[in-house]
C-alpha cells in the first residue's frame, strides 16, 4: 500500500525495538522456483520481500495463505513491511515466525509497550551472525531499517529490510533520495565486507531517478533474471486495488558477489475465496553466491 497507516510516533524515541523470536526447527527444503525447483546442493540464497498491508482485509483469513506459500517455498530470508502489533493483533512478523519455525526481528519507531506498533522485519531459517537496526533520515518520516547478517551453508551474507517514503511528487523523491543515501552509509558500516542483499517497498521503479546511487551499487534482482522481457506490465502493486502497473518492491543484490538465477511474482492470484494476500504482490528471488576466495 503506497499510503502508511497514521500512527502517532514520537522523534524522541530512536531506540529502534528488536524482538527475536525463540530458535525454532525450519524444514529443510529447497526453494520452489517457477519452473524448475533449485537444487538443493547449489550454493546461494533465496529470499522473499512482501508488504502485508497490516491487518486490513481480514487478516486471519489473508496470513494462511501467506504462511502456506511460505512454508512451500521455504525461503533462506523473508522482508516484511507494513508489519503492525496492537492490543488484538499479534505482532504479524512473530506469528509468522513462530509457524514457519523461523527467527525474526522486527524494526519500529514506535516504543516497547506502545499500544500500537508498526515497522519493518526480517524472518530466517540461517543461523544469525549479526543483527541491526537504523532509523533513516529524514528523521520526521518514521522510516527504518532492520539488518540480519544469515550464515547460509558457512558463507556470511547481510540482508536489509526497508520502506521508503510513499509520496509520488517532487517532496517524496527528494525523500526518497535523502533515505537511499543514509541507507547506503547504514549499509556500508555494518556489512564487514560479506555480501548484501537489500529488500523491501522502495515506492518507486527499478529505474527511478530517486533510486539512482542505490543502482549504481546493486543489481535488480528480477530485472536481472527476465532482462529479454517487456518489464513495463509488470506490477508488485495488486492490479485488483489499482489500475496503472507498478513494480515497487525490489530485492536488490550485490552483483560483484552474487548473481541472480531465478525470480518471480508471489501472491498474484486470489485464493478460492476470491480474497487476495495483500494489497501488493509478493517478490521471490534466488541467489547464487560467488566462490569464496
Amino acid at each position: 500500500m503506497r499510503q502508511p497507516i497514521g500512527i502517532g510516533r514520537r522523534l524522541g524515541v530512536l531506540g529502534l525495538a528488536i524482538a527475536l523470536a525463540l530458535p525454532g526447527l525450519a524444514a529443510a527444503a529447497a526453494p520452489v522456483a517457477a519452473a524448475n525447483p533449485a537444487a538443493v546442493s547449489e550454493p546461494g540464497m533465496s529470499m522473499v520481500t512482501f508488504n502485508l498491508h497490516h491487518d486490513r482485509e481480514d487478516w486471519p483469513s489473508r496470513r494462511r495463505t501467506i504462511v502456506a506459500e511460505l512454508k512451500r517455498l521455504q525461503p533462506d530470508a523473508i522482508a516484511l513491511q507494513e508489519v503492525i502489533q496492537k492490543r488484538d493483533v499479534r505482532n504479524q512478523a512473530q506469528w509468522l515466525a513462530s509457524q514457519l519455525g523461523y527467527r525474526y526481528v522486527f524494526v519500529s519507531t514506535d516504543p516497547v509497550g506502545a499500544p500500537k506498533r508498526y515497522g519493518n522485519a526480517l524472518l530466517t531459517r540461517r543461523p544469525i551472525l549479526a543483527r541491526g537496526e537504523h532509523l533513516l533520515l529524514p528523521l520526521d518520516d518514521y522510516r527504518t531499517v532492520a539488518h540480519l547478517r544469515i550464515d547460509v551453508d558457512g558463507q556470511p551474507v547481510n540482508v536489509y529490510a526497508t520502506h521508503l517514503n510513499e509520496r509520488s511528487d517532487d517532496t517524496g523523491q527528494r525523500i526518497r533520495r535523502s533515505q537511499v543515501e543514509d541507507l547506503l552509509r547504514f549499509i556500508a558500516g555494518s556489512s564487514a565486507g560479506a555480501p548484501v542483499v537489500i529488500a523491501g517497498d522502495f515506492n518507486a521503479l527499478v529505474d527511478a531517478g530517486d533510486l539512482s546511487e542505490l543502482r549504481s551499487h546493486y543489481g535488480d534482482s528480477y530485472g536481472s533474471v527476465h532482462v529479454n522481457t517487456d518489464l513495463a506490465g509488470v506490477s508488485t502493486l495488486n492490479r485488483h486495488y489499482y489500475q496503472a502497473p507498478s513494480r515497487i518492491d525490489h530485492i536488490f543484490f550485490q552483483q560483484d558477489q552474487m548473481v541472480a538465477r531465478e525470480a518471480k511474482i508471489l501472491f498474484d492470484q486470489p485464493d478460492d475465496g476470491g480474497r487476495w494476500a495483500s494489497d501488493h504482490y509478493g517478490v521471490w528471488t534466488r541467489l547464487q553466491l560467488a566462490p569464496a576466495n
